[in-house]
């Protein structure tokens, strides 16, 4: 039997809380790339191409804004980034690729004018390397190879950049994160979904109240997707019980308690789920774990270490670290990192239980960002 044919993913079609979706600075930079290739090997210019996406089902069809050869053998395409309803900073930026054949038989990844550079440790990226994250980077080797069908590869330089990129990136998080001289290039299913929103947070209390609606033995929060395969098949929940809860977890947990009250019912078990960067926020008594409206986590996190009776230099190493996934790296050398992190579990949990009284047990599971398991879970 034949594979189904794929389709073009609808951005006219809402997000379930009415909103309008959008494309990723990851599936901009593939568009742009896929339509400086095909001007390059074979000589056509495109106002439009299909990008393959990680769900295989689909493809995006994206606007081509310009395509036009430059001086030694090089290749510029132009992609409007379009953020949907979501307040994305880069929301009508240009994205731009240059791409060049080096010879190498190998694709390059390179930072243009203002798309920055990873500068410490920590991220899904080393320093030294383009802010480039490892799905867009996936699906611009796709777009290479489907350019190529099947021909030889000679290699590529894939020089990514972003007008203006060095201005916008001083209203996101990578001057904190040392990702130096513009934004990265971001996305993990190449569709931005409208979370940020007042509305998003009127539209968690609908999927609660679903969550809640068959009074489960539990339910699970996760602030994106990591946790989701543990709630799956370690859990055995019903995937309308997993609910994204983004950063709104005070409002989150008052839904809950809400509902429940309404319901004049139980929860036997709130399930919270996810990376320690975002959850560990509530150590210092963060309910909306934004970044406009909330610091990183490290401080929280190297205090419960100074609690524990860590050494005072690993307590100043997870303080000065990048990131919390950094300190995740950090801890792997330590006899105790599985205590520690079932700590700092505990501690988060014990800081949410009072505001859903009507559950019975709050429990918390932290996992690295390649969803693996950090404390209880482990």
């Amino acid at each position: 039997m034949s594979e189904p044919a794929r389709r073009p993913y609808d951005l006219a079609t809402l997000a379930p809380n009415g909103l309008r979706r959008g494309r990723t600075t990851g599936s901009c930079a593939t568009a742009a790339v896929k339509a400086a290739l095909t001007l390059l090997l074979r000589g056509e210019t495109q106002s439009e191409v299909e990008v393959s996406l990680p769900d295989p089902d689909y493809y995006l069809l994206v606007p081509v804004e310009k395509v036009a050869r430059l001086a030694g053998g090089v290749v510029r395409a132009e992609v409007l980034k379009y953020g949907g309803d979501d307040p994305d900073n880069t929301d009508g930026a240009t994205i731009f690729a240059e791409v060049a054949v080096n010879g190498s038989g190998a694709v390059r990844f390179i930072a243009a004018a203002g798309v920055g550079t990873v500068t410490q440790p920590g991220l899904r990226i080393p320093p030294g390397e383009p802010a480039i994250n490892p799905v867009p980077r996936q699906m611009m080797q796709w777009a290479v190879d489907e350019v190529l069908n099947g021909a030889a590869n000679p290699g590529f330089d894939l020089a990514i950049g972003c007008v203006d990129g060095d201005r916008i990136a001083k209203r996101t998080f990578n001057p904190m994160l040392g990702i130096v001289g513009g934004i990265s290039i971001l996305g993990t299913s190449g569709i931005v979904e409208p979370m940020s929103l007042a509305a998003w947070m009127a539209s968690i209390e609908v999927y609660i109240r679903v969550a809640l609606g068959h009074r489960p033995a539990a339910i699970a929060f996760t602030p994106g997707k990591i946790g989701r395969g543990y709630a799956a098949d370690t859990l055995q929940l019903e995937k309308k019980e997993v609910v994204q809860i983004a950063n709104f977890v005070g409002v989150s947990l008052d839904y809950t308690q809400t509902t429940l009250q309404e319901q004049q019912t139980r929860l036997g078990t709130l399930w919270v789920l996810g990376h320690p960067g975002k959850i560990a926020k509530l150590l210092d008594g963060v309910w909306d774990t934004h970044s406009s409206k909330s610091g990183m986590a490290m401080g929280p996190v190297a205090a419960v270490a100074a609690e524990m009776g860590f050494a005072a230099d690993l307590v100043d190493q997870i303080e000065k670290a990048n990131t919390v996934e950094n300190v995740v790296q950090i801890m792997r050398t330590q006899a105790d990192a599985r205590g520690y992190w079932m700590e700092i579990e505990r501690r988060v949990a014990a800081l949410m239980a009072p505001r859903v009284p009507n559950a019975d047990r709050v429990a918390v599971r932290l996992f690295s960002m390649d969803g693996t398991p950090l404390g209880e879970a482990a």
